[in-house]
């Protein structure tokens, strides 16, 4: 893939929470580089650093694979055309920068209604809000151990 990590971002940005907004898509950057930097546990030992690594990984990111459940995903970062605002947001998560209220979040999903699980993916994520159309979870200290 030749897109550079801060295209590739912009693109994941776009495609997981395009229409949510400066506070959707800012939560969605959040958790991408709250992975990349995260010191312990699975995200470590594939990210090592990497946003390539962590959004390519496979099984976490829909918008990152063009097929999905043996279909063809037509919402996937190769199709996206992100503008100046993507661009803007993937700068301000790279910069460091973290959207208020998500802590250390490493997970977010589209539940498709009003709820969100109080554990996510397992054990390994609690909580801690919803923003826009995805909930979001910070790791429990057994996430060290995954």
């Amino acid at each position: 893939m030749a897109y550079s990590e801060r295209e590739l971002l912009a693109r994941l940005i776009q495609c997981e929470a395009g229409g949510e907004g400066d506070i959707g898509m800012k939560a969605v950057a959040s958790v991408v580089m709250n992975r990349v930097h995260y010191p312990v546990g699975e995200y470590a030992r594939v990210g090592q650093g990497s946003i390539r690594d962590i959004i390519m990984q496979p099984g976490q990111f829909a918008c990152a694979s063009t097929v999905e459940n043996g279909r063809y995903n037509p919402q996937n970062i190769y199709n996206m055309n992100p503008t100046e605002e993507h661009f803007a947001i993937a700068d301000w998560a790279i910069a460091g920068n973290r959207l208020p209220g998500l802590g250390d979040s490493l997970w977010f999903y589209n539940p498709f209604n009003a709820n969100c699980r109080q554990t996510f993916p397992s054990d390994v994520g609690y909580y801690i809000g919803k923003y826009q159309a995805h909930c979001f979870y910070n790791p429990t200290d057994l996430y060290e151990f995954t």
